[in-house]
C-alpha cells in the first residue's frame, strides 16, 4: 500500500470544466439559519464530495460572496473568508443560492414533486440509514446549531430522519451530522 500524492488523486477527479458530466445525487439541501461560517464552509465541501443537486442557504445562514465580487474586493470580506477557507473552492463546484425565505424554497420544491425531509429528531423520525431509493429526489432541511429545524418547516415535511445517539449528548455538530447523513444518501442512491 502506498499513499497517493495530490497529483495522483487529482488525475481521477472532475474539474470545473468537466463537472457537468458527473452524476449528481438528486438531493437539494436547505440550510436554515446556520450560525457558523465554518459549518457552512464544511457543508459546501461535503456537498462537493457527494455532488448534490443544489444547496439553498436560507434565513441568516452566512453565504459566500459571488466569485466576481470576491475577486474585485481589495479588503477582506467580513466573515466570508472563513467560508471560503473551509470550503476549499467547493463554493464554485456546488450549485448554490441564497434565499432568505426557506419556506418558499421548500414549497417550490414540493410543488415539483420532490419529497421534503428534516434532519431532526421528532416523535416520528426514522434512522437516516432507512432512506430508500424511492425517496429520491429529496430535499433535506438542516437547521440551526442550537434550535434545529423549526416546527414551521417540520410541518411541511413528508418525514424526518435522525442519527441515533448512543452517548450522553443528544446531537452532533451540524456539519458532522450533515456529513454522516449525506454520504449514506449517496450510498443508497448509487445502489443498483
Amino acid at each position: 500500500m502506498k499513499k497517493l500524492t495530490h497529483d495522483e488523486i487529482s488525475k481521477n477527479r472532475s474539474t470545473l470544466e468537466t463537472l457537468h458530466k458527473v452524476k449528481k445525487l438528486p438531493v437539494y439541501v436547505v440550510l436554515n439559519s446556520i450560525r457558523s461560517n465554518y459549518n457552512v464552509g464544511s457543508i459546501f465541501r461535503t456537498s462537493d464530495g457527494v455532488m448534490i443537486e443544489k444547496l439553498y442557504l436560507c434565513g441568516y445562514t452566512p453565504h459566500p460572496p459571488k466569485p466576481a465580487l470576491y475577486l474585485q474586493s481589495e479588503k477582506p470580506l467580513a466573515g466570508k473568508k472563513e467560508i471560503l477557507k473551509t470550503a476549499l473552492g467547493s463554493t464554485e463546484s456546488v450549485k448554490w443560492e441564497y434565499v432568505k425565505d426557506a419556506k418558499g424554497v421548500i414549497l417550490k420544491l414540493k410543488s415539483e414533486g420532490i419529497k421534503i425531509c428534516a434532519l431532526e429528531m421528532t416523535n416520528k423520525s426514522i434512522p437516516y440509514y432507512r432512506i430508500k431509493k424511492e425517496d429520491f429526489p429529496l430535499c433535506v432541511i438542516v437547521g440551526n446549531e442550537i434550535t434545529g429545524v423549526s416546527q414551521e418547516l417540520i410541518d411541511l415535511c413528508d418525514f424526518s430522519i435522525e442519527i441515533p445517539q448512543y452517548g450522553i449528548k443528544q446531537s452532533l455538530n451540524v456539519a458532522v451530522a450533515y456529513g454522516v447523513m449525506i454520504f449514506e444518501l449517496r450510498k443508497v442512491f448509487d445502489l443498483k
